[in-house]
């Protein structure tokens, strides 16, 4: 333990200055403080967590399923009229459905570690690090802007903005939402682009039942375009976010660097699987087509108006927490008071993704003791290609908050680490914040309604390729 230093212990306190080989470097730190060793390998298992939890949701099902049918040879096949709702769930189902959801990992593994923190480093520490030390206005910011976005007004008006270049074919509505739609993440957030893409591609595409190849292909191309998508701004995508200021970034620089290679990639991509899965897409187009703008009664302008307006306030008060939640909170009531064109603001998934992404920077936190050196003993390829492989186990805005600890980084190593770190945003559910927000909206349409990380992985992979050929561009 370094004495006299606050837990997790700043970078520059090692007094290793990062120089030396990276096992040296790593070794000197780990010993130093050997709760680093601890934190990181807790984070290792939550990660090995989320890639079981399908399997562990599986389980799940199949004891629920053993429970039932003891049932019914003691009851009858009518046991279902004859015993209460609750007495018909297996508690042990119900444990393993627990720990088989992913959004529920990282808060999950976040109990092992504060219960190891207070043990080894004391009471005080743990309280220091969960409650001072950590920022959760990132995943407040995301409950929030999932809430409002997925309301009827914005998705209606998002329905009726990308239908008039959609139209009623499932093709365009596709390269509509996975072209349009991440690239509108870089002016309303990230998780806002996210949240009305999914449901969109829920409601229009996932409801005409293409084949789960496809299924994967479109999540996997979805995660990586909306990664990409709000790189063409300063203020919308997370792992910008965390570099602007610190490097004096604005969105001219953003465009200028970063804008036309985003645009070039999520095209390139579309096109890529289109040519892929043309059948798939033929058949899909042989299916009867439902016109979403006739869908229900229409809502008032005004109405559609306040909402957008409350997502405006929101989006520039993301830094903020007493002022976005407050201005939610306007918002319930506003919509309590439209109640005739409204639909119910359902909040499990957006305080699930929430309880998600705060467990995600609880661990992220106590990683920069290892990425910091890594990220500093790589060249621009490497860098790249390491920012992007790195940001697959990590969320990415961790990866360049780390690198602005980095002394004496050039431009071209900087526009690397953050190209990097939005090529890999698709790879996993942890790559990028707005990710747990397209699964929970998405993963009823997958078998067993859950999104096998191996999958994501896989269908993430080729578009991720694509965006890391056109970053690594000369400049």
């Amino acid at each position: 333990m370094i004495s006299g230093i606050p837990f997790p212990p700043p970078l520059d306190s090692y007094q290793d200055g990062g120089q030396g080989d990276l096992w040296s470097v790593l070794a000197g730190r780990a010993q130093a403080e050997p709760f680093n060793v601890v934190a990181s390998v807790i984070f290792a298992l939550a990660i090995v967590h989320t890639f079981l939890a399908p399997k562990i949701l599986h389980w799940s099902h199949a004891v629920q399923h053993r429970f039932e049918a003891e049932l019914e040879r003691v009851h009858g096949p009518d046991f279902r009229e004859k015993i209460a709702r609750r007495q018909r769930q297996s508690i042990p189902a119900a444990i393993l459905h627990f720990f088989g959801e992913v959004e529920a990992v990282f808060g999950l593994w976040v109990v092992p570690l504060a219960i190891l923190l207070c043990l080894v480093k004391g009471p005080a520490v743990m309280r220091g690090y969960l409650d001072v030390g950590v920022s959760y206005t990132e995943p407040l910011f995301v409950v929030v802007i999932m809430a409002m976005a997925a309301s009827r007004p914005v998705v209606d008006f998002a329905v009726w903005l990308l239908g008039l270049v959609a139209g009623k074919s499932p093709v365009r509505w596709w390269f509509a939402l996975l072209t349009l739609g991440p690239l509108l993440g870089s002016f309303i957030t990230e998780p806002a682009a996210m949240t009305i893409c999914a449901v969109l591609l829920g409601r229009e595409f996932f409801g005409r039942g293409p084949g789960l190849v496809f299924r994967y292909a479109t999540l996997g191309l979805l995660f990586v375009n909306i990664s990409v998508g709000g790189a063409l701004t300063h203020f919308a995508a997370p792992p910008v976010l965390m570099v602007a200021a610190k490097w004096n970034w604005d969105t001219a620089y953003m465009m200028e660097n970063f804008g036309g290679r985003a645009v070039a990639g999520i095209v390139a991509s579309n096109v890529i699987y289109f040519l892929i899965f043309r059948k798939e897409f033929g058949r899909l187009a042989e299916k009867a087509e439902d016109d979403p703008a006739e869908r229900g009664e229409r809502v008032p302008f005004w109405i559609t108006a306040v909402h957008l307006l409350f997502l405006g306030l929101t989006v520039m008060f993301a830094h903020e927490p007493a002022l976005f939640i407050g201005g939610f909170l306007f918002f319930l009531a506003f919509t309590m008071a439209t109640t005739a064109y409204q639909d119910e603001i359902r909040m499990r998934s957006p305080m699930l993704v929430g309880f998600f992404l705060a467990g995600l920077v609880v661990h992220g936190g106590l990683q920069g003791w290892w990425i910091e050196p890594v990220l500093s003993r790589l060249g621009e390829y490497p860098l790249l290609v390491g920012a992007t492989v790195l940001t697959a186990f990590n969320d990415n805005a961790a990866i360049t908050y780390l690198a602005t600890l980095v002394p004496n980084f050039s431009d071209t190593l900087k526009n690397a680490v953050v190209s990097g770190a939005i090529c890999g945003g698709g790879l996993t559910v942890i790559a990028n914040a707005p990710n747990p927000a397209g699964q929970s909206i998405l993963q009823k349409f997958f078998p067993n309604g859950s999104i096998a990380p191996g999958g994501l992985l896989l269908a993430a992979l080729a578009p991720t390729l694509v965006m890391l050929l056109f970053f690594a561009l000369p400049r």
